[in-house]
């Protein structure tokens, strides 16, 4: 059985730009006629912590006591992001400034980005004497200080912060920006991907050899006690100041998104040193651990339990099985991946027993509110109680089939109960849709939705279509 730290006995402090990373969902339908763009009728907002937070989620996600650090404006925005870091488990202890805090907004439609606007100026004025002292009455607190540089001005003077981190000999880690390695001097270690690397040592063709040497010369001349260099599909390699290199091959078996695996990486080897286990075997986990966040899509974090059964060679599990109809264990278990890959969870439920445009529509603006959607069926005896003994005219098997068959729907899945309550709150979804002229109090399952901080969503149906009408269309033509 490979070793796993116990990550929960661990405190590391993570120092960096912060940022909030925020994206528009909605859909996009007709072309603007002020410009030859399109125009996106936004559905809904997704935020989620962004630079040095998103390493400091990594942490968490692994067990480890967190708390992040760095400047952030006094604003709605740092509000928002500070929510969604703490929601993660993280300790915030950001100082606040005069500055605006950092957004990252991105505008999709269909999960195809469209435009990402940035707002932001440069936090260099505020990271003074004071923000020195704050952040330096932190670091005693912790068994590891992760430094990380977005070049946004927060580490502006981080020369100050490594000196901190030596004289009170804590193990300092820097995910660098730019081409100056030097203002870095006397870390514990840095992590450059490889073409940060090359930009400052120069090009090593991705020879094992080239880049050792290379790393190694870094390592002397700017006083790090090792440099780990990311490579891609190539793996990475891990160079102390004496000694062999460490070169790990990658391990994704299937890459999905490599979004944030250097967030993963460098949060892997801060918890392995804060657990107190080697450099050389923290690495390795964090190789392990890069190799399951590539096969998630977006910005994701690796639990414990991932990395402790792929580090013993068991099967985890990367993406969600095949979309389609499958079972309530089936669903549960694909949604623990899609929430830990951050995905909108969109739920909806009906009969659905003849399938038209109006059902076609509504499932198409459904699913136009999040990643994925959920269609909860009425078995057929469900059915029945509710709509009466003729009913349904399609068996359940052929519903769901049918169902599965819309671009638009990710998952069916079959209850039993006259409501889904019981499976809404199993299922605990972003956002509850139901379709026609409901009140929100009158849709089961909304008081579960709306206590775990979904939104309970009302959408029209196309007029002119229904079930019953169509069924009473089929009864006139057949008496003809």
């Amino acid at each position: 059985m490979a070793n796993i730290p116990d990550f929960g006995k661990a405190k590391v402090l993570v120092i960096g730009d912060v940022m909030l990373d925020r994206f528009w969902h909605g859909s996009a339908t007709r072309m603007s006629p002020e410009a030859p763009v399109p125009v996106v009728n936004v559905g809904e907002v997704d935020d989620r912590p962004g630079g040095a937070g998103n390493v400091a989620v990594n942490l968490a996600a692994l067990g480890v006591s967190t708390t992040l650090s760095g400047l952030a404006g006094d604003d709605e925005h740092a509000n928002v992001l500070r929510r969604a870091v703490e929601s993660r488990g993280v300790r915030w202890s950001v100082m606040p400034c005069a500055a605006e805090t950092i957004v990252k907004l991105r505008v999709l439609s269909r999960n195809q980005q469209l435009i990402r606007m940035d707002f932001e100026a440069p936090f260099d004025d505020y990271a003074d004497d004071m923000f020195i002292q704050y952040v330096s009455n932190l670091i005693a607190e912790h068994d590891v200080v992760l430094l990380s540089d977005y070049a946004k001005g927060t580490l502006c003077r981080v020369e100050a912060l490594i000196e901190v981190c030596r004289s009170q000999k804590i193990p300092c880690l820097v995910d660098p920006k730019g081409s100056d390695f030097s203002r870095y001097r006397g870390a514990t270690m840095i992590t450059p991907n490889l073409s940060e690397f090359e930009a400052v040592a120069g090009p090593c063709e991705q020879s094992d050899t080239k880049i050792s040497a290379a790393a190694r010369a870094l390592c002397q001349e700017f006083e790090f006690d090792a440099v780990l260099v990311t490579r891609s599909e190539r793996g990475m390699t891990l160079q102390p100041r004496a000694g062999e290199a460490l070169h790990l091959p990658a391990l994704a078996k299937e890459v999905f998104d490599v979004t944030g695996a250097g967030d993963t990486v460098i949060s892997a080897v801060a918890a392995g040193i804060a657990s107190q286990t080697s450099l050389e075997h923290a690495t390795r986990l964090a190789n392990i651990a890069a190799g399951l966040v590539v096969g998630k899509v977006g910005t994701a974090s690796i639990s414990r339990d991932e990395l402790a059964l792929a580090a013993n060679g068991e099967s985890v599990v990367n993406v969600p099985p095949d979309f389609g109809v499958v079972d309530e264990t089936s669903l549960l278990a694909a949604l623990s991946q899609i929430k830990a890959n951050n995905q909108r969870v969109v739920m909806t439920n009906g009969c659905f027993d003849l399938l038209h445009p109006g059902h076609v529509s509504y499932l198409e603006s459904a699913s136009a509110l999040g990643d994925v959607l959920i269609v909860a069926v009425n078995d057929d005896a469900s059915v029945s109680r509710l709509k009466g003994p003729e009913r349904p005219v399609n068996a359940l098997s052929a519903r769901m089939e049918v169902l599965a068959g819309l671009r638009s729907v990710s998952y069916v899945v079959p209850f039993t109960e006259d409501t889904p309550a019981r499976l809404i709150e199993a299922v605990s979804p972003d956002v509850l849709v139901k379709g026609g002229d409901y009140a929100v109090a009158d849709i089961a399952g909304h008081e579960h939705v709306i206590a775990t901080g979904g939104e309970v969503i009302i959408l029209d149906f196309l007029e002119g279509h229904s079930t019953t009408a169509t069924l009473s269309r089929i009864n006139e033509s057949s008496s003809d």
